[in-house]
């Protein structure tokens, strides 16, 4: 993700850019391909003085970087949350700042994402009743690069299927609205040689009283991602990579939004696009500049957090039922 944010950041001209990180690899090969100055030691990039930190570390350090960037009164940019370490410290510390502390929100960038959001909030189905989404990729092929046992999806409170259940969330939640009450099964399912729950299935009910599942995998040996929104007037089905269709009742037929091209990147999945995470970096920027408002707060994040801990809870208690002849 790191050289990721590297490549947004050159693509909307943002200015210089420097790097972090421990590996001498991974150093070497980010100062060839983009041209950046890296450093093996913390401080040592911070005497730099960025205007700016992008925190792309495995997610139970990311509160740990923020907090320098707030105490810094540098304006930050973390990755996707997976666990609670001190996201209430954080969210005073930054209140006492005149900071943009922004905490990543991808997949509301996503083209699809927000036609579905602009048809639920216009009300082309009515009023939003039932939803059902999945959300599936193999483990070992999300960084073929690399030994998917090595790096922070492995271990079990960063989690593969953990990391994606707030990933999608934080979208769920943007169009669905506030979730009220949480139950889950979780579990390790596969033969993956990894000490994580690879499966999530969580029912929710939302405050508006929406009811739906998700399924959060990282078994499927095909890249899985569909969201179905049930209302009162109609339907709306997604297919990653594929767009947005809507029935609606009163037209009596299907109506399509087809998904742009985007622009895909060598070593990751064709359906990946690039094109969200540019916008988001180049709203980032343009909320340091004042020219708008980044559109996701550590509040918000933090509520997604409980939502998962509150899944995670539900899972640990689970009750045996006996069926009775």
């Amino acid at each position: 993700m790191g050289k990721r944010r590297i490549r947004n950041l050159q693509y909307i001209k943002a200015g210089e850019t420097i790097g972090f990180d421990t590996s001498d690899d991974r150093r070497k090969e980010t100062e060839e391909k983009y041209g950046v100055k890296t450093f093996d030691k913390f401080e040592e990039a911070m005497k730099d003085i960025p205007d700016a930190l992008i925190i792309s570390t495995p997610p139970d350090l990311h509160v740990k970087y923020a907090m320098e960037a707030a105490k810094n009164n540098k304006h930050f940019f973390m990755e996707a949350s997976v666990v609670d370490y001190g996201m209430d410290d954080l969210i005073k510390e930054c209140k006492k700042r005149d900071i943009v502390a922004a905490p990543s929100c991808t997949m509301r960038f996503q083209p699809s994402i927000k036609k579905m959001k602009e048809i639920v909030d216009r009300k082309d189905i009515g009023d939003a009743l039932l939803f059902t989404h999945h959300c599936g990729q193999y483990l070992p092929d999300w960084h073929p690069w690399e030994d998917y046992r090595k790096f922070y999806v492995a271990k079990k409170a960063t989690g593969a299927a953990k990391e994606i259940v707030s990933f999608e969330l934080v979208w769920l939640t943007w169009i669905l609205g506030d979730i009220g009450t949480v139950s889950c099964f979780k579990g390790k399912l596969s033969r993956l040689d990894v000490d994580i729950d690879d499966a999530y299935q969580i029912i929710m009910k939302f405050k508006n009283r929406v009811f739906g599942h998700m399924l959060i995998d990282v078994i499927s040996r095909i890249p899985e991602r569909s969201c179905k929104i049930i209302g009162e007037e109609g339907v709306i089905h997604w297919e990653w990579g594929t767009g947005v269709k809507v029935y609606m009742t009163k037209d009596k037929r299907w109506k399509d939004y087809p998904e742009k091209a985007g622009t895909s990147v060598k070593g990751y999945a064709e359906k990946i696009k690039e094109d969200p995470y540019i916008e988001e970096m180049d709203t980032f920027v343009k909320a340091i500049k004042k020219e708008t408002k980044y559109p996701y707060s550590l509040e918000e994040d933090k509520r997604v957090l409980d939502v998962l801990a509150a899944a995670e809870k539900s899972s640990d208690y689970e009750t045996q039922v006996k069926t009775i002849h």
